[in-house]
């Protein structure tokens, strides 16, 4: 799906993620290479090269090759690949309406909405779900008929750090782990693999959006999910968690008349394009 952002201009977005992507589902050689690398053991030495001193040099060319602008984030020396890219926003980057009306964005991201049905099914990190099969559990799916699922889609140079959207009380953490299948009857001819990322959720009782279902969706590979909390009361803005490296997604389910998109949201959205959003940027209202 192409981005715009809110004055309506085409976002561009680095195309490699993409492209590897294809690779791997669309050829059968890039299915034996997917195959291999969803392995506990590779994901695991993956996940230990990126902590280690020795994925240092690759910080600079990952920069210079997704522009990223360095002027808003902390300055420091870098330990490892993964302390690069879970570093910090400066203080007042990223600041949060304090409007209780206001509805913000939870982390920087491209944003797309789909009502949910019942029936209706919407795409995460190239796997088709309905609401029942996101959350596996058809009564708290039910919960959320005739709400609003919104999906925040972080590129690789998006800070991947996230929020909580308003005060209030949240639950424990419910974990569901990745699947991957070779072969499924579900999948088209042209991803004849079937895959679920790892993903984490809570609710959020908050104090003017109702429950909101809050899921963080991670990387197929080495990208993991950092939530900071179990069940307690947090404020808007506080910081929820982080990603580790990993193109990786947040979710966020609201019942049935809580939200009102703004306008240039919608309209993106109904002409097939994604919008670009910052942490603590409004939009939407109550």
């Amino acid at each position: 799906m192409a981005c715009k952002d809110r004055e309506g201009n085409i976002v561009t977005e680095n195309e490699t993620q993409d492209k590897l992507l294809e690779k791997l589902y669309g050829t059968e050689t890039g299915r034996k290479a997917l195959k291999m690398f969803v392995q506990p053991a590779v994901s695991k030495a993956g996940g230990w090269f990126l902590e280690s001193k020795l994925s240092i040099p690759f910080i600079s060319p990952f920069i210079d090759r997704n522009n990223i602008s360095m002027e808003e984030y902390e300055e420091g020396d870098y330990e490892s690949f993964n302390h690069f890219f879970t570093r910090r926003i400066k203080e007042g980057e990223r600041e949060f309406s304090q409007e209780g009306n206001a509805l913000c964005s939870p982390c920087d991201a491209r944003l797309s909405f789909y009502p949910v049905t019942a029936e209706g099914s919407f795409t995460v990190k190239n796997t088709e779900y309905t609401m029942e099969s996101l959350v596996q559990s058809k009564k708290l799916a039910d919960r959320y008929l005739g709400g609003t699922l919104c999906i925040f889609r972080l590129t690789v140079e998006d800070y991947h750090h996230y929020a909580y959207i308003d005060e209030g009380t949240k639950t424990k953490n419910y974990k569901i782990p990745g699947v991957f299948h070779t072969v499924n009857p579900l999948a088209n001819e042209k991803y004849p693999v079937y895959t679920e990322n790892a993903r984490e959720f809570s609710i959020l009782k908050s104090k003017n959006f109702g429950n909101v279902l809050m899921m963080e969706v991670g990387a197929l590979f080495v990208g993991r999910i950092v939530n900071h909390h179990e069940k307690m009361a947090v404020q808007r803005g506080m910081e929820k968690g982080y990603f580790e490296f990993g193109g990786s997604t947040v979710i966020l389910v609201f019942e049935k008349g809580r939200i009102a998109l703004a306008e240039d949201i919608v309209k993106n959205n109904k002409d097939g394009f994604e919008t670009a959003v910052k942490m603590g940027e409004v939009i939407g209202k109550k």
